[in-house]
C-alpha cells in the first residue's frame, strides 16, 4: 500500500501499537506544513531567537507524547493537520510570550552596529584574560615536578581523574593529590596577581 494512502488514524494506530514507520510517516507528510506555517507566524524579531524547526520539533514532541498517553486521536477519515495547526500556533504564542518577557524581551536588545562593537570589546578581553591564564598556568606548571606535567595537562583537557589515572598507569589518589597541589599553586598565584 502507497504511504501516503494510509489513514492519519491508521498512523496513529501503529504508533500506538509501537509499529516502525507510524510517528516517521506522520511526521513526514506534516513537518513541511508546520515548518512553513512557523515560518509564516514568527515576527522578525522573535526569528532571530526561534528557528521554524524549533517549533516543528516542539509541536511533534508534544504531539506524539499525549498520543502516547492516549489524549489525541482521530477519528477515521479526518486529517491531524487541524489539531497540529492548533498545537503550532500555541507554541508560537508561547515562544513570542516567553522572548517578550522583562529582561529577555527581544525588542529592547540593541542589534546592529553597535552590538557588533560590544561583542567585539567583549571578545577582545576574553582573549586577553585566557592569555594571561595560560601564561599563569605555565608558570605554576614550570615550577612542579615534570612528571606532574600530563596530569594536569589532561584534566584541562577535560579527562576524569579515572580515566587519567588509567591512561597515566597512576593511582587515582596519586591523581587527586597532584590535582589539589595544583589547584592550591595556581589559586595562589592569582591571588598574587591581583
Amino acid at each position: 500500500m502507497n504511504d501516503e494512502a494510509i489513514s492519519d488514524h491508521s498512523l496513529l494506530q501503529r504508533f500506538r501499537r509501537g509499529q516502525d514507520g507510524g510517528a516517521t510517516l506522520l511526521f513526514l507528510r506534516y513537518a513541511k506544513r508546520v515548518r512553513a506555517l512557523a515560518s509564516a507566524q514568527v515576527s522578525p524579531g522573535l526569528a532571530s531567537r526561534l528557528a521554524p524547526d524549533d517549533i516543528v520539533q516542539s509541536v511533534f514532541c508534544s504531539f506524539f507524547r499525549r498520543v502516547a498517553q492516549g489524549q489525541y486521536d482521530v477519528p477515521r477519515g479526518e486529517e491531524i493537520w487541524k489539531l497540529l495547526l492548533v498545537i503550532a500556533l500555541h507554541k508560537i504564542c508561547d515562544a513570542g510570550n516567553y522572548h517578550r518577557a522583562a529582561r529577555r524581551d527581544f525588542r529592547q536588545t540593541q542589534g546592529g552596529e553597535a552590538y557588533e562593537r560590544a561583542i567585539q570589546s567583549i571578545r577582545g578581553q576574553d582573549e586577553a584574560a585566557m592569555a594571561v591564564l595560560r601564561m599563569v598556568i605555565d608558570e605554576v606548571l614550570d615550577g612542579l615536578p615534570a612528571s606532574h606535567r600530563p596530569i594536569i595537562e589532561l584534566r584541562i583537557e577535560g579527562h576524569e581523574v579515572a580515566e587519567i589515572s588509567g591512561r597515566l598507569r597512576r593511582s587515582k589518589r596519586t591523581v587527586e593529590r597532584v590535582l589539589q597541589e595544583f589547584r592550591r599553586k595556581l589559586d595562589s598565584q592569582i591571588r598574587e596577581a591581583h
